[in-house]
């Protein structure tokens, strides 16, 4: 089979990634590249364990010279965000990647391309595949279901970990040494609804062309939430119009800015050619509020004829409403000890209308637990007040900023000898499993770093090729450093 990264330097680590992009590995999907990394380790003779959530740990011992050196850990998660443009035929579940190389990065075609997290697994690999490297004892440590509530690390058994300091390759920015994060959690809200047969003129909105991304590092970027401009678009058309709701649907991960939404609402056929033209009003209202950080946001309006439909009953549709509107999403509160640093946000990810009820899932972030509990207990209160339900999963804690830190201390000197900068050392406001790992291995020295990642969690996602070519050539580096 051709390979589409070949010549790509550094040679181990492309050829690690183009294996693992051939494995389905969508969060809940991991077994496969699980698999792959056990049998690489086992093919090696390397101590490895494997677990039923399908994490892996692999461990290589000292080179010459280093027996006494203290261990490293080298840590990454083994899944990615499957998302596809509109219009794909991609099955996540069982196609490849469709690999790209683009004036100096590596893309995927028409999805995501898995760089958060598959390089930090490629570059762990060839490192381990390396027989010149020079390091202490290694842990490799490889987790699961990271992109959807750090359940790998929730869950690892750890026992068999001794070492202390940790380089996490779970970053998006070279250059830039990340030493502390945000906790989270991810929130479902479900609203019980009813349903009657109505007779109207059906109308299709959809709300597409929005840039997206992360709901962590991007979320104050100005950027639009389709689930919230389509909430607005028809809470202005109750101002005017009578109309039922018969669908809902928007988003598809709770760490994903929506980039689409629609819904099919029923009017009164006379009322047709006056809620057009409101639309295009909302179309203007957006370019105005969301040109500079979401340009292309549109609005896409079809008339589907006069049917008999079964839609929501007007006191369910009103407490549908009350909750998509007063429920809080974006920006909730700004660090007040770390300028320009996201303290507490929340990201309405998913909306799902079904025959019964109203789903909708949140993804909450904070840097201090109690803005979180307050932000938690906001959202409870509202579902409850109006008859739903809610329920929590994927809770991790924040990685909380170490002053001493002989790992960090040791990183910026090198970045700094090797291209005559100062590198950014930061806390962000995005999730990382060093806080879990932290409380599993207590006294962990920390720091995360990654090479150039554009656009994640969306199909724009694509890979400095150069960029992680130093990255490589860094974390050797630094493990050559470590002595004892």
């Amino acid at each position: 089979m051709d390979r589409v990264l070949s010549g790509l330097k550094p040679e181990k680590v492309f050829t690690y990634f183009e294996d693992i992009s051939r494995i389905p590995h969508g969060s809940y999907n991991t077994k496969g590249i699980s698999d792959y990394c056990a049998a690489f380790a086992r093919e090696r003779g390397l101590w490895f364990q494997q677990d039923e959530l399908n994490n892996v740990i692999i461990k290589k011992p000292a080179s010459r010279g280093y027996e006494a050196a203290p261990g490293v850990i080298l840590q990454g998660h083994l899944d990615m965000v499957a998302e596809k443009e509109a219009g794909s035929d991609h099955d996540f579940t069982k196609d490849p990647l469709r690999l790209k190389v683009e004036d100096g990065y590596v893309t995927a075609e028409g999805t995501t391309l898995g760089g958060d997290d598959g390089i930090a697994v490629a570059m762990m690999l060839a490192i381990l595949d390396e027989p010149d490297a020079q390091h202490p004892e290694l842990t490799c440590i490889f987790t699961t279901e990271e992109e959807v509530g750090m359940e790998g690390a929730a869950g690892i058994d750890l026992s068999a970990v001794d070492a202390r300091l940790m380089i996490n390759l779970d970053s998006e920015a070279e250059g830039v040494f990340t030493v502390g994060c945000a906790g989270g959690m991810r929130t479902d809200l479900c609203l019980p609804v009813n349903r009657y047969k109505v007779r109207g003129a059906v109308l299709h909105f959809v709300v597409e062309g929005l840039i997206g991304g992360h709901s962590g590092t991007e979320i104050n970027k100005g950027r639009a939430n389709a689930c919230r401009l389509l909430t607005f678009l028809l809470y202005g058309l109750e101002e005017k119009y009578s109309f039922a709701v018969i669908s809902l649907n928007g988003g598809s991960k709770d760490n994903a800015i929506p980039v689409r939404a629609e819904a099919r609402i029923a009017v009164e056929p006379g009322e047709v050619s006056e809620i057009l033209e409101m639309a295009e009003n909302y179309r203007n209202e957006w370019k105005s509020l969301y040109g500079a950080a979401d340009p292309n946001a549109s609005l896409q309006v079809t008339v589907e004829g006069v049917q008999t439909v079964e839609a929501l009953i007007a006191p369910d549709q009103e407490k549908v409403s009350f909750l998509l509107l007063e429920a809080p999403c974006g920006v909730q509160a700004m660090s007040t000890d770390i300028p320009g640093l996201v303290e507490t946000s929340l990201n309405l990810g998913v909306l799902r209308l079904t025959e019964d009820a109203l789903h909708v899932r949140y993804s909450l972030r904070s840097s201090k637990s109690v803005a979180r509990r307050q932000l938690r207990r906001r959202l409870e209160f509202l579902v409850s007040y109006l008859g739903g339900t809610y329920e929590h999963t994927g809770v991790y804690p924040a990685w909380e900023y170490k002053r001493d830190s002989v790992l960090r201390d040791l990183c910026t000197r090198i970045y700094r000898e090797k291209t005559g900068q100062e590198p950014v050392v930061e806390v962000i406001h995005a999730g990382l499993e060093c806080g879990l790992l932290s409380e599993k291995l207590p006294g962990l020295d920390c720091v995360s770093i990654g090479p150039e990642l554009i656009d994640i969690h969306t199909p724009r996602e694509r890979m400095g090729i150069a960029s992680v070519g130093r990255l490589y050539d860094f974390v050797l580096e630094v493990l050559r450093e470590i002595k004892a």
